[in-house]
């Protein structure tokens, strides 16, 4: 049953204020000169339109804010937006996983994050032209664009929340420029330092040609200690012999006895989430003619993280409290991460129209790795001590994995309109054939050397279960590949009924097919070939609608009111039907559906020359929405449709410039967003969260806040000052009423800048996240991932962790553009 529309009185209260304020703007009190309000131009609609003539909700960060306020991360800058949430897990997640979330539209927990997801994403993301996430480092970029609310009928699958494209700087054909960069940080809870170094050249070849490269580095040192990490070799425990010397599983030195009775050895590393990337990005511009422009880009980047970004609370086996930027992990959790983008765009004015062409390759591969042995010892499972009883030295390490190439091509034509023309158009063809593997192995490092001297050994007070001479530590392994091949014809017509008054309607039909190839296995069945067996493809077809109407009411303010749909590919599960591990009625859960989102939306926008606003009420309709979860019986990674949920809410933005050298920008958004009917297990038909349930990882209210101030000197000097604020309120980490359920409290972060401009030089000190607030969004609860039970199957350490804000930072930064 769908939801009625409703708000509560106070976000209506603050709506209606606010829109009071708006406009009664002639009476706000602005020092009069000369100063105005750069005009923001983006291409969200495929042509170039200031944000203020669009009529949706359209928020732009130019790419000399994001430099000025030492923003390189996509958690930082999207905190600058409001409407916007994220579950930050820090860098060894934030390349595999997209977490970022628009007008409330998630049902994924965020406690995940590991491993390559099933479902896309539901914000869709671009860099220039090409749809991939790829999360770059935020470097020579011209603008960031959000676009708020499902973008179906331009920019396809996934815009279920919106879209966030990339623009990245063109070559220059009219002079030599560059830029060098370095940067010099500490961070609270690290004993190390943070150093980053970029440059930027764009060279004119010639009149017509140009070639510009930016390339650079980021090495953060980390700020979580590993307190109770096993020493190993080759991944396995060593062994404590009976003098207390640590000696490889291996050593002949050791006694049976000794193999199957004693535990390990333990050490820790400090700031072992230390963080290295390196990035290039190259671009070649050819201006043919006046008319004919072509450009090829390439990009890289590669990314290694010593381990994740999260606390642990509670105790350690021996007894001891974890401290304030301490992980109970048994093993470091690193991840590597490698994305690669060649395109090349060409876009030809035809007189009537401008055609583009928009071809891509992107590659990108990542591995993960992580502890689970607490996922063997809480929550009761006991799984240890259950099916390895007397194992000294228990340790659950998983490597996970996802490898994804694609070619997309792109051609699009859009009107070139001129005074007194009645319609506007575009109109254009997608294709994307993308390659996707997705791997899961899971050891239980040691095992076969303890069975072996178990098996040998009368006086082993344990036994392996299913134990033999051909077993080895590789519990389990999953080795997914699909392709995804999508075709569509989209195209949208604006008719100018006056010069005031506008209607456009917009239509894509997309077809698309995705197989699904996978080999699974489990219980240690080494040098038995894994067959891979091919399930039911999933072939998927509809057409996306889109209407807006849109009405000058002056020069200064604009009313609109926009119907858009959306939607993101379905897919099949790997689920075994038969043998050991076949599932509850896996033909239930065989696969999921596309899920789909109807948007309602009445918004106003408008300024003057030193006052932009926007604001909007909105309602979405989301049908079947895809939940990334587990299967009832053996736990295998597996996605489901819900039966409905909605979203709804208030989004208001106001930039003013309060004096001729203070600029302020504010917002607030407001999101109620839950299920409409019960969640529902498909194979046990058990429910699993109700009606009424509130969605995870959405505040109900994020504040945004930002001062920039500007003192300019007689000397020639000026001092750029920038004060940013971002406030949300608690959230929920988990759809579902279980173990991974949790409540985070709300939060607030606080970053400053000032920067010394004099000639070509400029120096800046900052600070982020300056109260040092942990800014929880996600976790693994102490219910489901912990060591609940102090020394539990000769476990000693806690995998419960609290994904955290980068801790305070404060830092120098040196700059000389020429």
């Amino acid at each position: 049953m769908n939801k009625k529309l409703r708000f509560p009185k106070k976000s209506l209260a603050v709506a209606v204020a606010t829109s009071s304020l708006i406009l009664g703007q002639s009476s706000i009190a602005l020092a009069q000169d000369s100063v105005v309000l750069e005009e923001v131009i983006v291409t969200a609609t495929a042509r170039s339109q200031s944000t203020q003539d669009i009529p949706f909700n359209i928020s732009a960060v130019q790419g000399s804010d994001i430099a000025d306020q030492m923003i390189v991360d996509n958690a930082d800058l999207m905190r600058t937006i409001p409407g916007v949430s994220l579950i930050d897990r820090g860098h060894k997640n934030s390349g595999i996983v997209n977490s970022m979330i628009i007008r409330g539209i998630n049902v994924d927990s965020g406690a995940g994050g590991d491993i390559g997801y099933n479902t896309a994403g539901p914000v869709s993301t671009y860099v220039d032209n090409t749809p991939m996430f790829a999360n770059f480092l935020l470097k020579d970029l011209q603008r960031v664009e959000v676009l708020r609310g499902p973008q179906g009928t331009l920019y396809g699958s996934g815009a279920l929340g919106g879209t966030v494209r990339y623009i990245m700087n063109k070559p220059n054909t009219e002079q030599l420029e560059g830029s060098i960069d370095a940067s010099y940080s500490q961070t609270e809870g690290s004993d190390g330092d943070n150093v980053s170094f970029d440059g930027v050249l764009n060279v004119p070849l010639s009149d017509r040609v140009a070639f510009r490269i930016a390339a650079g580095t980021l090495q953060n040192d980390g700020v979580i200690d590993y307190n109770n990490l096993y020493q190993t070799v080759d991944n396995i425990p060593v062994v404590k012999d009976d003098d207390g010397n640590c000696l490889s599983v291996s050593d002949p030195s050791l006694s049976l006895s000794e193999i199957n009775n004693n535990g390990s050895c333990y050490t820790s590393k400090k700031d072992a989430d230390d963080v290295d990337i390196w990035y290039a990005r190259a671009s070649l511009r050819f201006e043919a003619s006046d008319e004919l422009a072509i450009q090829l880009n390439y990009q890289v980047q590669e990314d290694e993280v010593g381990a994740r970004r999260s606390v642990t609370n509670g105790i350690d086996g021996w007894g001891n409290e974890y401290g304030d930027f301490e992980g109970g992990a048994t093993y470091l959790e690193p991840s590597e991460r490698d994305a690669e983008l060649l395109s090349l765009d060409v876009d030809w004015d035809l007189g009537f129209a401008t055609l583009t062409s928009n071809t891509s390759f992107y590659d990108t591969e990542a591995d993960g790795w992580r502890d689970n042995s607490s996922l063997w010892t809480s929550g009761g499972r006991d799984w240890f001590d259950r099916w390895y009883t007397g194992n000294p030295r228990p340790a659950a390490f998983v490597e996970a994995g996802v490898d994804e190439d694609a070619f997309v091509q792109e051609f699009r034509l859009v009107s070139n309109t001129s005074q007194g023309d009645s319609f506007d158009w575009v109109a254009g063809v997608y294709y994307m054939d993308q390659d996707r593997t997705t791997t899961n192995f899971s050891h239980l490092y040691g095992l076969r050397e303890w069975g072996d001297a178990c098996a040998a050994d009368d006086n082993c007070r344990g036994e392996p279960f299913w134990w033999s001479g051909s077993v080895h530590d590789m519990d389990s392994t999953l080795v997914r590949d699909e392709t995804f091949e999508d075709l569509a014809v989209y195209g949208e017509l604006t008719y100018h009924i006056n010069d005031t008054l506008r209607v456009t309607g917009g239509l894509r039909w997309f077809d698309n097919e995705l197989t699904n190839s996978t080999a699974m296995n489990a219980f240690f069945a080494q040098g038995v070939p894994v067959p891979f067996e091919d399930y039911p493809d999933q072939n998927e077809d509809d057409v996306l609608v889109k209407l807006n109407v849109s009405w000058d009411v002056s020069d200064q303010m604009m009313l609109y009111a926009t119907y858009s749909e959306g939607f993101r590919r379905g897919g099949t599960n790997s689920i075994p039907d038969e043998g050991t591990f076949a599932e509850l009625n896996p033909e239930s859960a065989a696969q999921y559906t596309k899920d789909t989102v109807s948007n309602y939306e009445i918004g106003i926008k408008g300024g003057t020359d030193r006052l932009r606003y926007t604001a909007d009420v909105y309602y979405v309709d989301w049908q079947d929405p895809q939940l990334n979860t587990t299967t009832a019986w053996w736990g295998f990674f597996m996605a489901q449709n819900g039966e409905s949920a909605a979203t709804q809410g208030v989004e208001l933005e106001l930039e003013a410039l309060l004096t001729e050298n203070l600029n302020m920008t504010v917002g607030y958004s407001y999101t109620d967003a839950e299920l409409t009917d019960d969640l529902i297990q498909p194979q046990s038909s058990e429910v699993i969260a109700e009606d009424g349930q509130r969605l995870p990882g959405t505040a109900e209210n994020v504040v945004t806040l930002g001062f920039s101030h500007v003192a300019e000197f007689s000397s020639g000097m000026s001092l750029n000052t920038r004060l940013n604020g971002y406030y949300q309120s608690d959230t929920t980490n988990h759809i579902e009423n279980g173990v991974v359920q949790d409540d985070f409290d709300s939060f607030s972060l606080w970053n400053i800048t000032a920067s010394l401009l004099m000639d070509n030089w400029r120096v800046s000190l900052y600070g982020k996240n300056i109260f040092d607030e942990d800014g929880i969004t996600g976790n693994f609860p102490s219910a489901y991932f912990s060591n609940d039970n102090g020394v539990n199957e000769s476990y000693f350490g806690n995998n419960q962790r609290d994904y955290i804000s980068t801790p305070r930072t404060l830092g120098l930064s040196v700059g000389y553009n020429f």
